[in-house]
């Protein structure tokens, strides 16, 4: 048993490395957004009795899509910068918070929102009002998480150990993301 699984893990982390960690990021973040209804449900915050399915779904595709810019990111990143000391661990800490975290919360609101059916300005607009707390917070989570992704984690298992992470981020996204249509569903009711 123990060799089959370590022959499939490393299919899945060598020959479909790409896959692995594309999929892995569309069924975080819809993780990470079912965890955030049950939240909102349980605190009352929520009028829907119902789970929203495709809330979930549409943050499953917005993940799918996310898969792979992580992947060439971080094969990127290594090749340009590749030692592991304390000053390199540093360059690529700023390039994550200052190239990457920009790109992904853009493509998050406005694809998430375009799937929601607004408009490209609509989706726009959202961005532009809720990246501040996004990015106040991505300061908070990412440089520790990504000091140990830097120094200890291997290049082939860095998506997987984000996206891991990313659940307790994903909830963060989630609740940022739809925390207007809860409070109008409250003034509703």
């Amino acid at each position: 048993m123990l060799p089959r699984v370590r022959r499939v893990w490393s299919k899945l982390f060598g020959r479909y490395l790409w896959v692995t960690n594309t999929v892995s990021c569309g069924v975080l973040l819809g993780v990470g957004d079912g965890i955030q209804q049950h939240i909102e449900r349980a605190r009352g915050v929520s009028t829907s009795e119902r789970y929203d399915w495709a809330r979930t779904g549409r943050l499953f595709l917005v993940g799918l899509s996310q898969g792979p810019p992580h992947h060439v990111f971080y094969v990127w990143l290594d090749k340009v910068l590749p030692q592991k000391n304390a000053k390199t661990v540093f360059k690529k800490i700023m390039a994550d918070q200052f190239l990457a975290a920009p790109f992904f919360a853009v493509t998050f609101f406005l694809f998430a929102g375009l799937l929601e059916g607004k408009t490209l300005p609509e989706a726009w607009k959202e961005f532009k009002q809720k990246f501040p707390a996004v990015y106040l917070f991505d300061w908070f989570i990412w440089p520790p998480t990504q000091t140990i992704n830097f120094y200890f984690v291997p290049l082939q298992y860095r998506v997987v150990y984000i996206n891991c992470v990313t659940v307790v981020w994903d909830v963060f996204l989630s609740y940022t993301k739809h925390k207007d249509q809860v409070k109008k569903q409250e003034k509703e009711v």
